[in-house]
């Protein structure tokens, strides 16, 4: 029988934002709140996508947010106060595996 494979409590948080200034100030919220252990602000990105009606061709930057799984609520929650869209994309993705000694950071960066 197959052994049964554990998956990390940490988690990675997607985020758009429309601007590099924005996703760098709700990143920078989050880590102080410890809410998040760290958040990557990646610039340039082209968001093709369908609202109300009408197809929509515009520049974003994402932002890359690790946390754990206890504070995935609360960081949704805070995200949807920081953020300026109406609904912004927020993603959380499960972490499989990773460097212990990281995984361990993210879990000791957001432990309330």
């Amino acid at each position: 029988m197959a052994e049964a494979k554990s998956v990390s409590p940490v988690r990675v948080v997607l985020v758009t934002a429309p601007d590099t200034e924005v996703a760098a100030g709700i990143a920078g919220a989050l880590v102080s709140e410890g809410l998040a252990a760290c958040g990557n602000v990646l610039p340039g990105l082209t968001s093709i996508y369908r609202w109300e009606g009408e197809i929509h061709r515009d520049p974003e930057a994402l932002l890359v947010l690790k946390t754990q799984k206890g504070r995935v609520e609360a960081l949704i929650r805070r995200i949807g106060e920081l953020h300026p869209y109406d609904v912004p994309e927020v993603l959380s993705l499960a972490v499989e595996e990773g460097l212990p000694a990281y995984l361990s950071w993210v879990e000791s960066e957001t432990s309330p």
